[in-house]
């Protein structure tokens, strides 16, 4: 079990409804990740004083209220991010953290409430609606994230995209963008790094055309090592002339020799 299958099991973790090979292939991966570990113990905590939370039982029009709040939530917020950026107030990551949750909240009663009329066919239709919700905020919130001027809050605006789609094209050119221009060092290794799980030809492409106009040795490194995971061919060019250049960092330039190597 890979990191990105761990993620999906998250809500289920967190529910304790995961049995059988799924719970012990999770517990499995949880010892050996160090990063899925404290993610998930420490949103199972967040769930669990949630759970506390006493259970209201629905009215017959709670389905169309929730969907108009949240229709009109998301209305707000594009008109918002058109005249102020929804990264510039600090407070904006705990706010979305809670809007996903209280979403989650809301959208398990209803699916509690109509499961034994609509049966299992339209409890998984509801259960696949509400992830894709989820997985809307959580892509607004690593946009956000990253365009944040403290680099501790684009850190984590690189952490978030991993718990996106990875093909996500928006997310893909904000994590490329933050790997040719961001100031931090730290930053732009995370970047590089999230980018791993991304299979689009736009990410490999990009990862190529920044590759020798990075100013940090650490983060050319970086690049090639995953070009070399990529087997990506068409990076022979830049990486030979990386090679070929005699400003370049000694110990970048022997690397890109291995990857030149590596890659053919």
């Amino acid at each position: 079990m890979n990191c990105e299958e761990a993620r999906s099991l998250f809500v289920d973790y967190w529910s304790d409804a995961l049995t059988g090979g799924a719970s012990e292939e999770f517990s499995l991966h949880l010892e050996a990740c160090q990063q899925c570990r404290s993610e998930a113990e420490s949103l199972k905590g967040l769930w669990t004083s949630l759970s506390a939370i006493p259970e209201e039982d629905p009215g017959p029009r709670t389905r169309t209220r929730f969907h108009d709040l949240l229709r009109s939530w998301r209305q707000a917020e594009s008109v918002r991010r058109g005249w102020f950026p929804l990264a510039a107030h600090p407070a904006f990551q705990a706010v979305a953290a809670a809007l996903i949750l209280t979403l989650g909240i809301g959208a398990g009663y209803l699916l509690r409430s109509q499961e034994g009329a609509r049966g299992a066919s339209s409890g998984q239709s509801e259960i696949a609606q509400l992830r894709a919700e989820v997985s809307n905020m959580r892509q607004l919130v690593a946009l956000s994230l990253l365009q944040q001027q403290n680099a501790s809050d684009r850190l984590r605006g690189v952490s978030y995209a991993y718990r996106v789609e990875h093909d996500d094209p928006q997310v893909v050119d904000a994590l490329l963008t933050t790997v040719s221009l961001d100031s931090n060092v730290n930053v732009r290794l995370a970047a590089v790094d999230a980018l791993s799980n991304v299979s689009s030809p736009a990410a490999r492409l990009g990862l190529e055309q920044t590759l020798d106009r990075q100013t940090s040795p650490l983060v050319q490194i970086a690049i090639l090592d995953q070009l070399v995971q990529w087997r990506d061919r068409a990076a022979r060019a830049v990486v030979e002339s990386l090679v070929s250049d005699r400003d370049a960092d000694p110990e970048v330039r022997q690397h890109a020799q291995w990857a030149l190597r590596e890659i053919q």
